[in-house]
């Protein structure tokens, strides 16, 4: 399958033999390459891809190094410490070395990649789990870079059982997240800013028209806490204090562009109220006269907090 532009393959066979610029050896902290896949590699590639990468061991579980590949197809060779010399691994030791692994990649502009099965050979981690691990960090390194180098990444197992697992794992999650999870639903935040008697509304200049809320998109790696403190700032020059969350909107069609998720919060504004990002203007309104053309379903909304403001003076 592809990920925007990038080829993601499972195949049963030597990783050893495998037509890609770099290679993962599932490797221990010091980099002593004994059996298993860092075995193979070692003796079909000549134990200078050991000593290189000696040279910049010990490293922590979890971070990844690049040596060359002495006499394999492969140019380079990245070393994924998933263990300790106890050959013990966890999940959080394999999805670091995953991730760190397609960071080393990136940083070396390596266009082509092959991955063993992390932590499942001494270090006897499951198959299904690292398989699900793997993906879902493949899937975070596609989302994070914004020009990933690698053009194809394969995963090689060895045994037919493990060739199955992977195969049907990497290809059903991955379908999951680009078919379903990166379709939507959004989600967005919106502030119910008291301030001067009234509540702040901004006239949109964009699509969707309309008076509404503002708000605006959660951005990836942020908090709701600060996207609706980010969206109001940059929406009406206010600074939201003493702010909470009040209540969550999902209806299907409450957007008409796609479906979106809105958290909305309540709060004060301080500042001097000033219309900028793709407010064309900002006012406040008092809650028994607002405007007739409101956007989205910010009228429910408003009508909700008016009577949870009722039920709070009883």
């Amino acid at each position: 399958m592809k990920i925007r532009e990038i080829e993601v393959l499972v195949v049963k066979g030597d990783i050893t033999e495998v037509d890609t610029e770099a290679i993962v050896n599932a490797a221990n902290n010091e980099f002593r390459m004994g059996g298993g896949v860092a075995g193979a590699i070692k003796r079909k590639g000549g134990k200078i891809i050991e000593e290189e990468a000696q040279k910049q061991g010990p490293v922590k579980v979890g971070e990844a190094v690049l040596t060359l590949a002495g006499n394999l197809r492969a140019k380079y060779v990245i070393h994924a410490a998933t263990m300790e010399l106890d050959f013990k691994t966890d999940e959080e030791i394999v999805r670091k070395a995953a991730y760190n692994t397609l960071l080393c990649a990136q940083k070396h502009k390596i266009t082509s990649l092959a991955f063993c099965a992390l932590g499942c050979g001494v270090g006897r981690f499951p198959y299904k789990a690292a398989s699900k691990i793997m993906a879902q960090e493949i899937f975070r390194y596609l989302r994070e870079s914004k020009a990933p180098t690698l053009k194809k990444i394969v995963f090689a197992l060895y045994s037919q059982a493990a060739y199955e697992i992977f195969q049907k794992n990497i290809d059903s999650y991955l379908e999951y997240m680009v078919g379903k999870v990166s379709q939507g639903p959004f989600v967005t935040v919106d502030g119910i800013v008291e301030y001067r008697q009234g509540i702040v509304m901004i006239e949109r200049s964009n699509p969707p028209f309309g008076w509404a809320l503002p708000g605006g998109f959660l951005d990836y790696g942020e908090s709701l806490e600060s996207a609706v403190a980010r969206e109001i700032k940059e929406e009406t020059g206010l600074e939201f204090v003493d702010f909470k969350q009040f209540k969550t909107y999902s209806e299907p069609d409450r957007d008409p562009r796609f479906h979106t998720v809105s958290v909305v919060f309540t709060g004060c504004g301080q500042g001097e109220l000033v219309a900028a990002s793709d407010a064309k203007s900002a006012k406040v309104f008092e809650l028994n006269s607002l405007p007739q053309n409101l956007a989205f379903d910010h009228g429910e909304i408003i009508r909700d907090y008016m009577r949870c403001r009722a039920l709070s003076k009883k």
